[in-house]
């Protein structure tokens, strides 16, 4: 086993959605996991590890119990492991990070990541033009909404997850292309809040490196990639950023 090692580069992941049917995703996970996270400074999960999450019962399924193990494994070797939630698996709780050895981010957090404040975040927020969108994450934010939705049967809430999934679907495919990305306005606002020189965030499967000037101040915006078709991380260190494929 690894450790982590002073200096060594923060791993960033987003958007792997996770299912049992994406047996690929899963292995280049876990090469992941057993590779180059044994050594990193932290390693950061941006959301969407899973396609769906319905509860920190879900944990005790064979596919789940998979992706426990190889969390575990890096915090095992000593290497912090930070996970935000998305808005596919806005319902991990504490026990399922006690079972990884990890730590459950806030929405939005800001880190010193080489010596750079960043802020960190899935991103969704940042999608402002989408407001059908938006009122559904505010309903599936809220903690009410969320204890009730635990309090179903597991069997009721898969049927649910799978029925959100179909509408999302449905509706993401009527929506134009431009209201499913970030609003520039919304990005501004937050480095002015934060008054951090960089964001790192996931979410709308557009990898990308953005520079701009907000109040006379260079700022860059990372956007992580997504595991479609293979597995993908961002390094952070002193040095910048740097992407890498894996595979499974």
């Amino acid at each position: 086993m690894g450790a982590s090692t002073p200096g060594a580069p923060a791993l960033f992941i987003s958007d792997l959605h996770l299912a049992p049917e994406r047996a690929g995703a899963l292995a280049a996970f876990q090469a992941f996991a057993a590779g180059p996270a044994q050594t990193a400074s932290a390693v950061y999960v941006m959301g969407d590890l899973f396609d769906a999450w319905l509860g920190d019962d879900q944990r005790h399924e064979p596919f789940a119990q998979a992706v426990v193990a190889s969390l575990r494994s890096v915090s095992d070797a000593g290497v912090p492991v930070f996970i935000a939630r998305g808005n596919r698996d806005f319902l991990l709780g504490e026990e399922f990070a006690d079972a990884a050895g990890a730590t459950l981010l806030g929405e939005q957090t800001v880190v010193e990541l080489g010596g750079t404040p960043t802020l960190v975040t899935h991103g969704d927020e940042f999608c402002t033009d989408d407001t059908q969108y938006q009122r559904y994450r505010a309903w599936s934010r809220n903690p009410r909404v969320q204890r009730r939705l635990l309090r179903l049967p597991y069997r009721v809430r898969r049927a649910i997850a799978s029925w959100l999934r179909r509408e999302s679907r449905a509706a993401t495919s009527r929506k134009p292309d431009a209201i499913l990305d970030v609003n520039a306005a919304a990005i501004e606002q937050a480095f002015r809040r934060f008054g951090v020189p960089r964001i790192i965030h996931g979410h709308t499967h557009r990898p990308a490196r953005h520079s701009s000037i907000v109040d006379g101040t260079p700022r860059e915006r990372i956007v992580l990639a997504d595991w479609h078709d293979h597995g993908r991380f961002l390094e952070v260190d002193a040095a910048g950023t740097r992407s890498h494929e894996i595979a499974g």
